[in-house]
């Protein structure tokens, strides 16, 4: 199950950006999912407990999206959202397309405890990047 290694990347990184805002909990973990990803959201949904045991993410929610696949047709430069086994323009029905969204998994929202506020509502911090 690589969703195990994807969570303790996952976990890795949310732990440097809690470090960096001085946070001493994680309250919330957003992550957006692409289909073409190669990510299982039920599994990782499963793995993340164990990944987070013993962190600063330990009693976070993890909450997953699904982003949609989206390509772009170099015949007609248009930008489709397609159905993640058909990759072909809906446009003019070429082939020649590239996906632009869809085939990451990236972390989106942290929210954040700060440390000098030890049971206070949460911060939100936002930081995007893949996984």
């Amino acid at each position: 199950m690589h969703e195990l290694s994807i969570c303790l990347a996952l976990i890795s990184q949310v732990n440097r950006i809690a470090r960096e805002q001085n946070a001493h909990r994680v309250d919330r973990i957003v992550v957006k999912i692409g289909p073409l990803s190669g990510v299982e959201p039920d599994l990782l949904r499963s793995a993340f407990p164990l990944a987070a045991t013993g962190t600063v993410a330990e009693k976070a929610r993890l909450v997953i999206e699904t982003t949609p696949v989206v390509v772009h047709c170099t015949r007609c430069s248009e930008d489709s959202e397609v159905s993640p086994n058909r990759l072909i323009c809906p446009r003019c029905g070429d082939f020649r397309t590239h996906v632009t969204v869809g085939e990451d998994m990236v972390l989106q929202t942290l929210e954040l405890c700060a440390a000098s506020e030890p049971d206070s509502g949460a911060v939100a911090k936002s930081s995007q990047g893949n996984v």
